[in-house]
């Protein structure tokens, strides 16, 4: 089966509106990514790009946060596009389906990461370095508690 990517960008500018209104509600993002983990991590093999979906998911919880802004809306609306696809869309081809049922969810999802794939190594490198200051502040404050001691 070829599934065009033109089809599948024109189904994800259709669902703009509903992006927009979960992009301004933190509450309803949360759950759409809550939802999307625990249906993602039930659909057996699903590509290369796997491995950027917690990356992913992490990337749209820190700039919802605010807490990371390196990144355009286009990209956050991009793979907020997708989640709501495959939660909340018209499927292509309907889930019941077995088997068949996911695999436009699989071309909506591994496109949004393919064409995000250098702002999430963006995002991993920034969240890396972050937490290595982190660990690192945590180990001189341990250090500092015993000399003190």
């Amino acid at each position: 089966m070829n599934i065009d990517k033109g089809v599948i960008q024109e189904l994800l500018d259709a669902s703009s509106a509903k992006v927009e209104a979960v992009m301004k509600d933190t509450a309803a993002l949360e759950n759409i990514l809550q939802t999307a983990e625990k249906k993602l991590s039930e659909i057996p093999g699903i590509g290369q790009y796997a491995a950027n979906l917690p990356t992913m998911l992490s990337m749209i919880r820190s700039y919802m946060t605010k807490e990371y802004t390196e990144v355009s809306y286009k990209v956050i609306a991009t793979m907020v596009g997708a989640l709501v696809y495959i939660l909340k869309g018209s499927d292509m081809i309907p889930d019941k389906i077995p088997v068949v049922g996911v695999l436009d969810d699989l071309a909506v999802l591994g496109l949004a990461l393919q064409i995000n794939a250098p702002e999430l190594e963006a995002y991993r490198t920034w969240r890396d370095g972050r937490n290595n200051v982190a660990a690192g502040e945590t180990e001189n404050v341990e250090t500092e508690n015993k000399e003190e001691a």
